[in-house]
C-alpha cells in the first residue's frame, strides 16, 4: 500500500477533524520515533481492525454475539448516520448483516493503514517528508510531529507499570498491542518485565477495572480483541 494522501479536489475544504479514534491512538503508539517505521507491520491491519470496531462499540454502532462455542458475529445496531470517514466502510460491511468478526477483521483492515496515517499527517501528530534515496529511488520519511504520543506512552505505562485503572481507550490500546505481541518492542519506553507482561495479559482478557467501561462495552471489546484477534495472530503468514 502506498503512504501517500487521496488527492484532493482542488478547491475542496479540508475535513472537519473531531476527537481522536481509538484506531488513529493505536497507530501513534506503534509508530517507532527512532526508526520511522510502524511495529507489528505484518499483521497490522488486524490491529487497526480491531481498533476500528473498537471505535464502532464505543460509540455503540456495533455488538460481538456469541453464537456458539467458536463463533463471535458482529451485529450492527446503530447505520442511521455517517461514522467518522475512517469507521464508515467497516460499518457500511458490517450494516447487511451479521458477519463473523475474523471476516469483518480481514474485509477491514487490509485498508486502513493509510488511510489512519494520512489522518494522523493532517493532525500534525506525524510529519511526513518526500525524498530520494541515493538520489534515484522516491523514499517518504516519517517523524513525530507533535507530543501525543508521549502522552498516549505514559498512559499505557501508568496503567501496566504503577497498576492504575485505565480509560476504555487505553485498555483497549494495550489489548491490541498485547494479543499482537508488540508490547516488548517498547521496552525503552515501558521497560518489559513479568509484571507488566501479567498486566497487559490480565487486560487483554477484559480485567479492565469497574471504572473503565461499561459491562456491555468490556464484553463485546474483549471478543473482539482476545477471542478473533488471538486467533487471527496466530495463523500461518507468509
Amino acid at each position: 500500500m502506498t503512504d501517500q494522501p487521496a488527492p484532493r479536489a482542488e478547491g475542496a475544504a479540508a475535513p472537519a477533524l473531531g476527537e481522536h479514534l481509538l484506531v488513529e491512538d493505536l497507530m501513534l503508539l506503534l509508530f517507532q520515533p527512532d526508526s520511522g517505521s510502524i511495529a507489528g507491520e505484518n499483521i497490522l491491519f488486524y490491529v487497526l481492525a480491531g481498533a476500528a470496531l473498537g471505535d464502532l462499540t464505543i460509540q455503540e454502532r456495533i455488538e460481538v454475539r456469541k453464537e456458539g462455542a467458536l463463533t463471535n458475529r458482529v451485529y450492527a445496531l446503530d447505520a442511521t448516520t455517517a461514522p467518522d470517514e475512517l469507521l464508515a466502510p467497516g460499518l457500511a460491511y458490517i450494516s447487511p448483516k451479521p458477519r463473523d468478526v475474523q471476516t469483518v477483521l480481514a474485509a477491514i483492515g487490509p485498508d486502513l493503514r493509510a488511510p489512519v496515517l494520512d489522518r494522523l499527517v493532517e493532525r500534525g501528530d506525524i510529519t511526513r517528508e518526500q525524498g530520494k534515496t541515493l538520489g534515484i529511488f522516491p523514499s517518504t520519511k516519517l517523524t513525530l510531529g507533535s507530543d501525543r504520543r508521549a502522552g498516549l506512552i505514559e498512559r499505557v505505562r501508568a496503567v501496566l507499570t504503577d497498576g492504575e485503572t485505565p480509560d476504555v481507550r487505553t485498555a483497549a490500546s494495550i489489548a491490541l498491542l498485547s494479543a499482537s505481541g508488540t508490547l516488548p518492542q517498547f521496552h525503552n519506553e515501558i521497560p518489559w518485565s513479568g509484571d507488566v507482561y501479567t498486566r497487559a495479559k490480565a487486560i487483554e482478557r477484559g480485567d479492565w477495572g469497574a471504572a473503565a467501561a461499561s459491562e456491555a462495552v468490556t464484553r463485546t471489546m474483549t471478543a473482539i480483541l482476545t477471542n478473533a484477534l488471538i486467533a487471527a495472530f496466530v495463523l500461518p503468514r507468509a
